[in-house]
């Protein structure tokens, strides 16, 4: 069942209309900024990078921010932001629910990312005019969720569900800052395995689209491989087994989600499970390392 679901999976083109037209709004509205801010979530760094995106703005000055860094492993997201720095990209960890990280930003902004336009600027007289940022990245990564973080506002539409924002919106975060947010874009199409799932598992891909029961099967042997603590303390998870089936249906047992003979609530089970992951419930866990 897994395998005939992974088949399924990769052949999902993810390109509705609103995305090309988004790539097209991205392409127009790049002359208006001064630099561009991509939104990746820290669990899947790779996954939630859209590297279209990346190619229309290779000639902008652009940096990562590494949102939900309070779900993620804080050992692998410090390595990840050594490795963009490594690669000269500007980068920083923030989680915009609680706002840790977002006293940073300015910074990194004005001593890394645009250093030498305001340095321009200042010596031209120009050090009033705002900087202009556009904020990019995949949907459900928690876009509208900086943007009204930093702007100490309710601006961007935040709802948890992908896809939210469809249109382009200016924000004025202060005197000294504003933002263009665009709506999501995912790649064209998810050709790597890996990347579709993670994508699923985090739900940056609508779970309408794939088989709770068989991504929920796919974690669990991915947690029971790499994080088998996590599900130890979460489900009093002891076990030898590490099918996804099985585990599957251990998870149902020891939350007692049976039905009618003692047969396992599977469907219930997937969706404790895939709840658990991305509300951090099962501890901070990173799914891609550098």
């Amino acid at each position: 069942m897994a395998e005939e679901q992974k088949i399924q999976i990769g052949n999902i083109q993810w390109f509705p209309g609103h995305m090309t037209k988004t790539k097209r709004m991205i392409q127009a509205n790049l002359s208006l900024v001064d630099g561009v801010v991509s939104v990746l979530d820290a669990r899947i760094p790779v996954s939630s990078c859209n590297p279209d995106l990346t190619e229309l703005f290779q000639n902008k000055p652009f940096m990562m921010l590494l949102n939900k860094a309070d779900m993620a492993d804080q050992t692998i997201t410090s390595q990840w932001v050594q490795y963009y720095r490594k690669k000269n990209i500007p980068a920083m960890a923030m989680d915009c629910l609680s706002g840790k990280g977002a006293k940073q930003f300015t910074s990194v902004i004005r001593e890394q990312l645009l250093k030498d336009l305001l340095e321009k600027r200042k010596q031209a007289g120009m050090t009033g005019r705002p900087v202009r940022l556009m904020i990019v990245g995949i949907p459900n990564v928690g876009k509208s969720s900086f943007i009204n973080k930093m702007a100490k506002s309710k601006r961007a539409k935040v709802e948890d569900r992908p896809g939210v924002t469809r249109t382009k919106q200016w924000v004025k975060v202060d005197e000294q800052m504003e933002f263009l947010d665009m709506p999501g874009v995912l790649a064209p199409k998810l050709d790597d395995q890996q990347v579709a799932l993670r994508l699923a598992f985090t739900g940056a891909i609508r779970d309408q689209i794939l088989d709770t029961e068989t991504l929920a099967m796919l974690l669990l042997e991915y947690l029971h491989e790499r994080y088998p603590e996590a599900l130890k303390i979460r489900y009093k998870l002891e076990t030898e087994k590490t099918r996804g089936d099985e585990l599957l249906e251990e998870v149902g047992r020891k939350r007692g989600m049976l039905l009618s003979g003692g047969i396992v609530n599977t469907e219930r089970a997937a969706i404790t499970v895939l709840d658990d992951f991305r509300s951090a419930k099962l501890g901070k866990i990173t799914l891609e390392k550098p």
